[in-house]
């Protein structure tokens, strides 16, 4: 009588990492919709009712319409990949993944650092100049939220340009950004201190999220380098 001996074969180390990422992404995610669930559910019901002022206007609003959006966002990336896929485009997932992150995970964020005050067009702009003096008094939440603000920015501009695919570059890219948006804060005088530590904490969560996709946006180097040398 033969019997047959059924060996289980191990799964490779690319594999595993293959599904490890996206498990990965998928949890943090979760993890995140449970924190925010409260907040959320505070302005459902002004965006179900049509309010827009509560749903645009609120902190948690605008997430909640992130992440209703999200859907929409993943299938403008999957159109531009289709057809920069048919007009033989190198990269082309890569590319539509990268420009519609950018725009998607930083316009938020860009929109609530640009959401008035209760005294806009009233008090004077302030600014503060020294650096370190703000950041005792963010807290974990307003460290958090200042990191990532450009950190969408941060993850996928490496990606998409390889011109940037550099930490110093990366740095520089999120502090410009973040100047940007302080000088906007002063000079359309919406009640919100323009604060040098405000720009430290952000470039430096863009050259957080860029070193999580290193890996990513060094092979889109690369990749890059290799064409032009052919070319």
């Amino acid at each position: 009588m033969n019997h047959e001996t059924t060996l289980s074969v191990p799964p490779s180390p690319g594999r595993v990492r293959r599904f490890l990422g996206p498990g990965l992404a998928v949890g943090v995610l979760a993890a995140v919709l449970v924190v925010l669930r409260g907040p959320l559910m505070m302005a459902a019901p002004a965006c179900v009712a049509g309010r827009w002022q509560g749903c645009f206007g609120t902190f948690n609003g605008v997430v909640l319409m992130t992440l209703v959006l999200l859907p929409v966002a993943l299938l403008v990336a999957w159109v531009l990949a289709r057809r920069r896929r048919a007009a033989g485009v190198p990269d082309a997932w890569r590319i539509s993944l990268a420009e519609v992150g950018m725009v998607h995970g930083t316009l938020p964020f860009l929109w609530m650092t640009l959401m008035p005050g209760g005294e806009v067009g009233v008090a004077p702009p302030r600014v503060s100049l020294v650096p370190l003096r703000d950041l005792v008094t963010m807290g974990p939440l307003g460290i958090g939220g200042n990191l990532l603000v450009l950190a969408s920015l941060g993850f996928f501009a490496p990606m998409r340009w390889a011109a940037v695919a550099t930490l110093p570059r990366i740095l520089a890219l999120g502090a410009g950004c973040s100047v940007l948006i302080e000088t906007a804060q002063y000079v359309f005088r919406l009640d919100r201190v323009s604060s040098v530590d405000d720009v430290l904490v952000n470039a430096a969560g863009a050259v957080l999220a860029g070193l999580a996709s290193r890996r990513l946006w060094r092979t889109r180097s690369a990749h890059t380098a290799a064409i032009r040398a052919a070319a």
